[in-house]
């Protein structure tokens, strides 16, 4: 039998309701915070509003062109980095986000908060506690691909044996070096009980999800949508009980995908999955989790029952 909230959100899906939506708990598990918060909040704090981009981008490149025009220096100091921590949060309140997985990228430890761990990790947990303290933090360490592994392993020191930390992350360019130069950060992140994610499969092939599930052994994959193109890729992300955390819009806005009809979500989900959907960059794409549930079900890609299905997915403990 169907609990309450299950009810009212498959009825707030029929009837389109985005504010009831709204009401219903969910997760963000693939939200990256500085571009992850509350456009309003934004405005009313800076007097500046950052609007979503209007055509779909062809690159990573185009992306950092756009986030270089709309934030910029503006948000560049310690200040503004923490007032970006803060918009996560009224947003995750605004949208039902139970669960929030986001984090700092271990380069801004310096830069942002004076290369201090207990302020970083206060910065968040106290934004939680004053904002949304319904919403459980799932604190993310950030690694990106283009900076060095040996700068990489030096800055994180100070991140290893902190238990607030619950996940780290690889992301931006794929392209930018070998996954396999971060096996040995990863095998001290498994050693450190971190729930090991990697961005991989957005622009890349399903050969490059099998290299990076194996060679560092993931628990979850952020996109992968190109796993759908290989048929041992899909095998071998089911056996391993590897978590697939989707962003549908953001896929099509930078023209990894057609469009929402056309997003391989629903091969994914076909073929038993264990996939969550998410807002990746709401800043930049314009559309909040519960937003991102009713285009799929307007697009006709899920019935109302199935993305309930996949919300309570993303809820539950792992």
């Amino acid at each position: 039998m169907k609990n309450t909230d299950s009810i009212k959100f498959e009825k707030a899906l029929i009837s389109q309701d985005l504010e009831t939506i709204r009401t219903v708990p969910k997760s963000d598990l693939h939200n990256h915070f500085v571009l992850g918060g509350n456009r309003q909040f934004l405005k009313n704090k800076t007097g500046k509003l950052i609007l979503p981009i209007k055509k779909t981008l062809g690159s990573m490149n185009e992306m950092h062109h756009w986030v270089s025009e709309n934030l910029g220096e503006d948000y560049n100091t310690p200040d503004m980095r923490k007032l970006l921590v803060e918009a996560t949060f009224v947003q995750a309140k605004e949208d039902g986000i139970k669960i929030l997985e986001i984090g700092e990228d271990v380069w801004g430890l310096n830069e942002f908060f004076n290369n201090d761990i207990d302020e970083l990790i206060s910065t968040f947990k106290e934004a939680n506690r004053r904002i949304s303290p319904d919403t459980e933090l799932r604190l993310q360490i950030g690694l990106s691909r283009h900076c060095s592994i040996s700068y990489l392993e030096k800055v994180l020191e100070p991140f290893w044996g902190r238990s607030e930390f619950y996940s780290i992350d690889i992301y931006g360019d794929e392209f930018s070096q070998p996954i396999e130069n971060f096996k040995n950060i990863y095998r001290k992140a498994k050693l450190n009980g971190l729930r090991l994610k990697a961005h991989v499969g957005e622009w890349g092939t399903a050969s490059d999800v099998i290299q990076a599930v194996e060679l560092l052994e993931l628990d979850e994959v952020q996109h992968g949508i190109s796993v759908v193109e290989d048929e041992y890729a899909i095998k071998m992300i089911k056996e391993r009980n590897i978590r697939m955390n989707i962003t549908p819009t953001s896929n099509v806005k930078l023209g990894r995908v057609g469009s929402i009809k056309e997003h391989p979500i629903r091969k994914m989900f076909d073929k038993g999955i264990d996939l969550t959907i998410n807002s990746d960059d709401i800043l930049i794409f314009d559309s909040e989790v519960s937003q991102e549930y009713l285009t799929l079900f307007r697009e006709k890609v899920f019935s109302a029952d199935e993305l309930d299905v996949i919300r309570l997915n993303g809820l539950k403990n792992i």
